[in-house]
């Protein structure tokens, strides 16, 4: 496989499916012709195919209408030329295609290959399937032959090899159009997509790689992508190790805003996750019914009792950043709390409740320092939208999120997105385990942390975003995902954000 090398330290270059057909055009103007380069990439499909299944012996390859099916119809040719079993589905025929796709299916007519129109209901006789149905230029919910031939491949129990993208996944948002294809693994072509990466991508697409099919260099030249997925060089390009004079008045003061009455352990979660990624001083303004289990679970935290804003005092003014949201509430004690960061010149991190007060009571803020994570269900009420309406276009809405509010924005989710004035940046790593509370708690901690450490704005939630994903990777590869808890990530983020520690040695001997 090639594949072009990452640019600096921002990650991989994301691109829209129409961004990925100009390449395709340019390529082709440059001098490889059309047909070519589709039997390039089925090559690679087929070499990528046999290097993952070496034991298949039977396939079943659905090939749709478009040069997707062709690219499948390559395939099939290639696999029975190498003596395998190969049911060839086809949901359009021959006699309807055109172009590549029509001199690609009569290639694998020519080799031999049986076809069979699709029909509801058919058996698929392969050990594995190859979805080559339906391309990146869908846009509209999957209807007819397709969706009973998809439905079909995810009934079937077999592994699946997705060409390109799995069929029924929207290319640009990672919206399931209707239904989309389980893939076991994905072969994507030319640039990699957006859409395989957020949303419902990573659910459907599953272990994912790409080939840009030895695309000439000068093909990318003036193309802007539109995302960069994340990558953990990151971590030693922004945070290289201390100077030995390192003190913590050095490496910034942050200030928990959380634990109203009866949801202290949202806050305790926060200054915890803080003071291990590495801020010099961490406060924690709470109920006062919480401080005594702070100073428990971690006595590093300077825990203040706060029964309402004449009790801060100094507190906000003395702080290198504000973190405004964990356990915070929706009642007076969460609105005070709020209404009191909100009154700083100091960069906020605003999540959970704090967003929803954003929403509900203090509609029309905008600022340039502060980063805000919300989860759908609040992007919606921020945004006046229905959750469904975010889920559908992450991408979008991140953006618009960063446009009405300013600053920074995360999305979280599956492929969590943070939305800057650079662009979009897209987290590729988490895991299930991760559907538990407090996992945003620990979050916005980290992102405080690296804020009072003196990081721009941007880079931090980049950052702050992976280390929390890897974090919970590395807790999940040692207790596996289920019962993973948020209290779990600090002690792996800590390992993280020291590159020059040995991984292995640090997990081994925690």
């Amino acid at each position: 496989m090639t594949q072009a090398p990452p640019e600096d330290h921002k990650g991989r270059a994301l691109y829209r499916a129409e961004q990925v057909r100009e390449l395709d055009r340019r390529i082709i103007a440059s001098g490889v012709a059309g047909f070519a380069l589709m039997q390039r990439a089925a090559a690679s499909a087929w070499c990528y195919l046999r290097a993952t299944w070496p034991e298949a012996r039977h396939l079943s390859v659905l090939c749709g209408g478009g040069n997707n099916g062709g690219d499948g119809h390559v395939l099939a040719a290639l696999a029975a030329a190498e003596g395998l079993s190969v049911q060839r589905i086809l949901v359009k025929p021959v006699e309807a295609l055109e172009g590549d796709a029509r001199r690609a299916a009569e290639m694998a007519d020519a080799a031999g290959v049986g076809r069979q129109p699709w029909k509801d209901g058919m058996a698929l006789s392969g050990e594995l399937v190859v979805d080559a149905l339906l391309g990146t230029g869908l846009t509209g919910e999957v209807r007819g032959a397709s969706r009973s031939a998809i439905a079909a491949i995810n009934a079937s129990g077999r592994p699946v090899l997705a060409i390109d993208i799995p069929s029924g996944l929207h290319a640009d948002t990672g919206a399931e159009l209707g239904e989309a294809v389980r893939a076991t693994r994905t072969i994507t072509f030319i640039g990699d997509k957006l859409g395989l990466h957020t949303g419902r991508g990573p659910a459907r697409g599953g272990k994912l790689v790409v080939d840009d099919l030895a695309a000439p260099r000068e093909a990318f030249e003036g193309m802007v992508p539109t995302a960069w997925l994340l990558d953990r060089a990151l971590i030693a390009a922004l945070l290289p190790p201390r100077e030995r004079d390192a003190h913590k008045g050095a490496m910034g003061h942050a200030l928990i805003l959380g634990g109203a009455p009866g949801m202290g352990g949202a806050g305790l979660l926060a200054a915890e996750a803080c003071a291990r990624l590495g801020a010099g001083k961490v406060s924690l303004a709470t109920d006062p019914a919480h401080v005594a289990a702070s100073l428990i679970r971690r006595p590093e935290v300077m825990a203040h009792g706060v029964r309402g804003l004449a009790d801060l005092g100094e507190l906000p003014q003395k702080a290198d950043v504000l973190i405004v949201g964990p356990g915070l509430g929706r009642g007076s004690w969460g609105q005070a709390m709020l209404q009191a960061a909100l009154a700083t010149e100091r960069p906020l991190v605003v999540d959970a409740d704090a967003l929803n007060l954003l929403a509900e009571c203090f509609a029309g803020q905008r600022r340039d320092d502060w980063i805000l994570t919300p989860h759908p269900g609040e992007a919606a009420r921020l945004l006046g939208i229905g959750t469904a309406d975010v889920e559908a276009d992450r991408p979008a809405a991140a953006q618009a999120l960063q446009q009405r509010f300013g600053g920074v924005v995360v999305l979280k989710g599956a492929g969590s997105l943070v939305a800057g004035p650079d662009g979009l940046a897209v987290c590729p790593s988490g895991n299930p385990g991760m559907a538990s509370g407090g996992m945003g708690d620990a979050l916005s901690g980290m992102l405080g942390a690296l804020v009072a450490q003196g990081l721009p704005l941007e880079m931090t939630a980049r950052l702050g975003v992976l280390v929390h994903a890897l974090a919970a990777d590395m807790a999940a590869r040692q207790g596996g995902e289920r019962g993973l808890l948020a209290g779990d990530l600090a002690s792996c983020a800590r390992i993280l954000v020291n590159p020059t520690m040995d991984e292995d040695d640090a997990v081994a001997t925690r």
